[in-house]
This record gives structure tokens, sequence and C-alpha cells, in this order.
């Protein structure tokens, strides 16, 4: 696979890179911990932004439900598109520097919905801002692992609340601009913010490739294959979660607002309390994956994230419809996070971008079946598909051993007694 123009060495953009590869030395962890961090939170911020500006652009393009249910696949299309690509390069050119220009490209793209002023305008603005969505978390992932894998115990649940936190912060500040600023103008400033932390950040994030990769041995008689069977269940137990976590972003406050009366205010706050319990969920992740193990954690969680949506979407009450969202960010808070960190450390780069292609499935391809499913059964019944779904990653779990899936077996000796047995009689 050759290189793409703008990472070639005569390209201006393929010089400074390579040049800051050459410069930058090995970060300690802390630093590139931190680094890491704030790549999260950016992602999550820039994430949070468009969440909270998504009625406005919908009222912006004319789109009703249906409309931007179609929209936001186009969203999900570019993301999936460009996460295996994402996770070669990061195989090949090392998962820091493509991480520093995912960051540039996911900064610059935020712009492009707030400029559209048609559905198909849109459609085109979101599958560019989809793919540097799903090239940025490939990648950070990626370096998240390996900052995992040096420090030695669980921490990309804890990086992952630097996401939650980023879509907090960038959900609340969003519903402040929003009664000052045109869509436009809010996301060319939260765009141009985004780029000069970016600018911070590549040094760090160029100088991880240069760092010792910590891997655990492997016996010399082990068979070398990749697990794809385990990542592919991984990545499904992540997307039915992630899900939940699509759903409650982007139609969340509609339910709220059209469904149970609540205003402006109260249907923002739904998603900033589902950000805020998904982000402390996170933040004690390694303590619960070390009290509770990974298996009790994330069946727990599912099961937990289940009951919250049933509340959520049967209620009449506002209060405990926000109490159900905040149970739901609660449950599925480490779900995702430790099945990619699983992921990582069974297939590296390229099993985080098959593992995460399959789990943003469910983040970026929830919300446009949402949209397609409230258009014929209500919004309601469509957002109960989130307790369906994160009721199955619960079955999932019980599948993964290790790097093995263990389907139960089926004992079918009794019938085969029962068939001869039949036929006996039929022949008496």
């Amino acid at each position: 696979m050759s290189a793409p123009f703008f990472l070639r060495a005569r390209s201006p953009v393929g010089r400074l890179v390579r040049g800051a590869a050459g410069r930058a030395p090995a970060p300690s962890l802390s630093r590139l911990r931190a680094a890491v961090a704030a790549l999260f939170a950016l992602d999550g911020f820039v994430f949070g932004t468009w969440a909270a500006r998504v009625p406005d652009v919908a009222t912006r393009v004319g789109a009703d439900h249906s409309t931007l249910g179609l929209a936001l696949l186009c969203l999900s299309l570019g993301a999936l598109a460009c996460m295996q690509l994402t996770g070669a390069l990061a195989a090949r050119l090392g998962p820091g520097l493509v991480a520093a220009l995912a960051g540039v490209a996911v900064c610059a793209s935020a712009v492009l919905p707030g400029l559209a002023t048609s559905v198909p305008a849109l459609c085109a603005a979101l599958l560019a801002f989809g793919a540097a969505t799903g090239a940025v978390n490939v990648a950070a992932n990626s370096v998240g692992v390996q900052v995992e894998s040096r420090a030695g115990r669980p921490v990309l649940s804890g990086l992952h609340a630097a996401f939650s936190f980023g879509g907090l912060g960038g959900a609340l500040l969003g519903g402040l601009a929003a009664a000052v600023l045109a869509v436009p103008a809010h996301l060319v400033v939260v765009a141009g913010a985004g780029l000069l932390l970016v600018a911070v950040l590549v040094p760090v994030l160029v100088g991880a490739d240069a760092a010792p990769v910590v891997e655990a041995p492997v016996p010399e008689d082990a068979p070398r294959r990749r697990p794809t069977a385990v990542l592919v269940v991984l990545g499904c137990i992540a997307g039915a979660t992630a899900y939940g976590e699509g759903a409650l972003t982007d139609w969340g406050a509609l339910h709220l607002r059209e469904d149970l009366g609540a205003t402006s205010g109260l249907a923002a706050a739904g998603y900033a309390g589902f950000a805020l319990a998904m982000a402390c969920g996170r933040l004690a992740g390694g303590a619960l994956v070390a009290r509770l193990g990974e298996r009790r954690l994330l069946v727990g969680g599912t099961l937990l994230a289940a009951a919250g949506a049933l509340l959520a979407v049967t209620t009449p009450s506002v209060v405990l419809a926000l109490a159900g969202f905040g149970v739901v960010g609660l449950g599925l808070a480490n779900v995702f996070p430790l099945a990619v960190a699983r992921a990582g450390a069974l297939g590296g780069s390229r099993g985080i971008a098959l593992s995460t292609t399959v789990g943003y499935t469910g983040l970026l391809g929830g919300p446009p079946a949402i949209g397609f499913l409230a258009a014929h059964a209500g919004l309601p019944v469509a957002l109960g598909t989130v307790a369906l779904l994160a009721g199955a990653a619960a079955v999932l779990v019980a599948l993964v051993d290790g790097d093995r899936v263990c389907v139960p077996a089926v004992d079918l000796a009794p019938v085969h007694r029962a068939a001869g047995d039949l036929r006996i009689l039929a022949v008496a």
C-alpha cells in the first residue's frame, strides 16, 4: 500500500510531519497519556458541539426525521469507510503520526455541516466529517492501547472519560452558543480552537512512535494467527452498546422535547447528564476492573444500561427520563473501552481497526436507524431498541473466552434417538 499524496516526502505536509517525526523525542508516559487524553477530549468536544447543533442544522436545511436519518447515515458511512484504512496506515506509519493528522482533519471538517444549506450538501459534509471522525477514533485508540501497555494497568477507560467530558463541554457550550452564534460561526470558532490544540499535541503524538512498544511474551510454539472471530465479537459488543450512545446523543433531546414536553434547557440537560454519568463511570473504570473483573463489569454494565433505557422511554415523567439517561451512561461507560483494549491486545492497530469498524457501526449507524424507526413507529419505540441491543451485548460477553469465541455446544443425541424411535414406529 502506497502512502497517500499528503504524506509523500515531496508534499508540504509530508515534509512537515516527517520533519517533526525526525526531531520529536520519545515522550514520557505521563506526557503521552496527557496528550492522548487531550486528543480524546478534543474529539468529544467537537462531536458534542455537533450534537448540540443538530436541531439547528436540521432546521437550516429543512430536514425532517427521516431525511435527517439519511444525512446521519452519510456520517456513518464516511467513518466506516475510513477506519480500516486508518488502521493500515497506523500499522505502517505509526499511530502517533496518524493520530496527529486525524486531529487536524476532524477539526477542519467540523465546519462543513454548518455551511450546508440543503440536504444533499449536508450529506456530503457529513460524509467528510464522518471520515475524519473514524480516523481520529482508530488512531487515538491505537495510541491509547500503547499507553495502557506501557503503564501495565487499565487506563483506556480513563482516556475515554476525557472523550465524555469533552462531549459534555461541547454540548453545554453549544447550547449557550446557540443563543448568540449562528451555526457556521460557532463551528468555525470550535475548529480554530481545536487546530491550536492539535498544534501543541503534534510533537508528543509523533514522538509516541519512537517509544518502545511493550508486548506480552509469546511462547515459541504458540500458533501465530489473527483471532478474527473474537475481534468481530468484541466489535459487536462495542457496537451494541455504542448504538445507545449514538442514539441518545442525536435523538435524546428530541425525545425529551417532543414526547415529554421538556423545555429546551431540560432537553439539553438530558445529553449532558448522560455524558456526565458516562464520564464519571469511565474515571472509575480502572478501579472497577480491578475489583469486579472485566466479565462482571461488562455484563453488569450492559444490563444496567438496558434497565435505564427502558425507564427513559416508558416513563411520562421528565425527571425519571433524565434519571434513565444517567443510568444508561453509567452502564455503558466502560463497555466500549474494555472491548477496544482487548482487541488491541489481541490484534494491535489492525485489530483495533477491525473491532472499531464493527463497533462504530453501532455508534454511527444508530442515529439514522433511530430516525427511520421513529418515522414509522414513534421515537419512544425507536429508542427502546437501545435496551434490546444492550441485552444482546450481555449475551455476547459470555461467548468470549480469551482469544476464542465459545459457542455453547448442543447435545443432539436425544434428537437422534427420537428420530430412530420414529423410524422404528414407521416400519412397524
